[in-house]
């Protein structure tokens, strides 16, 4: 069976920094394993330079030099590969903290873990763990969905994917090549934002609506990524953040408080129900439809038709 490729490379770099001495290819090939399984000088080659060019792209200095024999030799020296002290003030050590707390349900919650104790060992300032302790409130970010992590690194690396959508107008989902550009999170909800290929356009989309694996796809992108101020307009606009107006629905009594909270005004009707005047924007009606039967639109009348037609949508199965 092949070795991963991130063994291959953690094999080099320790080869690299703990030898004590400059290696040449011949000598690097004949101790790592993953070296000797390749067949064909040609291959070898090719696949030490760009594990060569991958340490270095990740941060870690290589240098080239002559070894003894007059071969060309390489060694990542220590001092040159070394990271200065880490100094934090209790803010920003507080900051690192509530971070890690951040991200505790998802599966990043180990590696922020173990990277908290570590700058912990180095010496990092404990918070004020008694003005943590007073705190009733604590962020979070759901990281549950099955798409979240595949996404998150092709978002990282740059790398196409598909993935089966089902639009919350649609019985049944599509496959969609998507150019992924950014992640992200809005009143609980995660969101990719990216390339649609087959639109040949932007789109956004809510990772709870992916239906399937998200396969990564060879390739470059071919569309020009933007800055991440304007991928988190495109989501707040997608999600209904950029209010283009205002709309009237009556919601039941003692329901719906995330729609009150954004409430212009708020009417009591009876005792069973509420008239609410709230921003109009796109994905509105994706919204709406969430509180299923506590909710009836008024006006405009194309809410209206929307908030119908995604629930029959979902009727239907």
């Amino acid at each position: 069976m092949a070795i991963p490729k991130a063994e291959r490379l953690m094999n080099l770099a320790l080869c690299l920094r703990g030898s004590g001495r400059p290696l040449t290819k011949r000598e690097l090939r004949a101790t790592i394993e993953a070296y000797l399984e390749v067949s064909g000088e040609d291959a070898f080659n090719r696949m030490f330079e760009r594990d060569k060019d991958d340490l270095r792209e990740l941060g870690m200095v290589i240098e080239t030099v002559e070894s003894v024999d007059g071969e060309i030799a390489y060694v990542a020296r220590p001092d040159s590969n070394r990271l200065p002290p880490i100094t934090l003030d209790v803010a920003e050590a507080a900051a690192l903290g509530l971070a890690a707390r951040v991200w505790q349900q998802a599966r990043l919650a180990g590696a922020a873990s173990g990277a908290l104790q570590k700058l912990r060992a180095a010496g990092m300032p404990e918070a004020d763990t008694d003005r943590d302790s007073g705190s009733v409130l604590e962020p979070r970010i759901p990281g549950g969905d099955a798409a979240f992590e595949p996404l998150m690194v092709a978002c990282r690396e740059r790398r196409p994917v598909t993935f089966p959508y089902r639009k919350s107008t649609a019985a049944r989902p599509e496959t969609r090549q998507v150019e992924p550009w950014a992640l992200e999170c809005w009143h609980g909800h995660w969101y990719l934002a990216g390339w649609d290929r087959d639109r040949k356009a932007r789109r956004v989309f809510r990772l709870s609506r992916i239906m399937g694996r998200v396969a990564s796809r060879a390739g470059s992108f071919t569309a020009p990524v933007p800055d991440r101020v304007e991928v988190r307009e495109a989501v707040a606009a997608w999600a209904g953040e950029t209010a283009m107006g205002r709309a009237r629905i009556r919601l039941r009594a003692d329901r719906g408080y995330p729609l009150r909270a954004r409430a212009h005004e708020v009417r009591p009707i009876d005792g069973e129900w509420d008239e609410l005047e709230i921003p109009h924007g796109h994905g509105l009606g994706a919204w709406l439809a969430e509180f299923g039967p506590d909710v009836v639109v008024l006006e405009p009348a194309d809410l209206r038709a929307d908030v119908v037609d995604r629930l029959r949508a979902v009727a239907k199965g």
